[in-house]
């Protein structure tokens, strides 16, 4: 009985890592802009640090 129990948990997981993977990506693209100049993820809407110093 603990044996099915176990299964069934490993199998639920799995397939519920299957969508994970199906829908991460997606999500993923529109986060990741990067700095043309130094190549750093921006966070949020403001400047790159690289270009604050620079006036």
């Amino acid at each position: 009985m603990i044996l099915k129990i176990v299964i069934l948990f490993l199998v639920f997981m799995g397939v519920i890592g299957m969508f994970g993977k199906l829908r991460m990506p997606k999500g993923l693209r529109v986060g990741q802009r990067k700095c043309p100049d130094c190549g750093r993820y921006r966070i949020g809407k403001g400047p790159c640090p690289c270009k604050v110093g620079k006036g």
